[in-house]
């Protein structure tokens, strides 16, 4: 599907501010609440506009620490990768799960309310998951710059 300018924008408005209105959204870009709202449909049923979803701050909830563990499965076994996934996704504390193509087949983030808790984790959850051959591990210490915008 192509995208006009009409569209560029909205997604742009949308994307800076996911919470205004169609009513503000479509003032901002310049349309009618009508015209707003049918381009917003199509954007849906054409996949580029996946939804709107709520984004949480885990750390005012008192969630303080974040690692990105990145592991190397042992890949004797086909299912290494379908296994270690699925055991993956059951831990509630792994907030994101990624595969890759070179050294490291495998990348979790995984937060903890604080060093005892990553401790526990660690220990029960994350080194109980099939299949790992090696494992690093990369404290979070900042975030410098974080967005799901795109340059539309």
């Amino acid at each position: 599907m192509q995208i006009d300018d009409a569209d560029r924008r909205l997604l742009r408005h949308l994307m800076a501010e996911p919470g205004l209105t169609s009513a503000e959204l479509a003032e901002r870009a310049g349309l009618t609440t009508a015209t707003c709202w049918r381009r917003l449909d199509r954007l849906r049923a054409a996949g580029i506009l996946k939804g709107e979803e709520a984004r949480i701050d885990w750390r005012a909830l008192g969630w303080e620490v974040e690692v990105s563990l990145r592991f190397t499965l042992d890949k004797t076994n086909p299912r290494a990768f379908d296994e270690f996934i699925a055991a993956a996704r059951e831990v509630p504390e792994v907030i994101e799960i990624q595969t890759f193509l070179g050294q490291t087949d495998v990348r979790l983030n995984v937060i903890a309310r604080d060093m005892r808790h990553y401790q526990e984790i660690y220990r029960a959850r994350i080194l109980t998951l099939p299949h790992i051959a090696d494992t690093d591990a990369l404290m979070l210490v900042a975030t410098i710059k974080e967005s799901t915008e795109l340059p539309v």
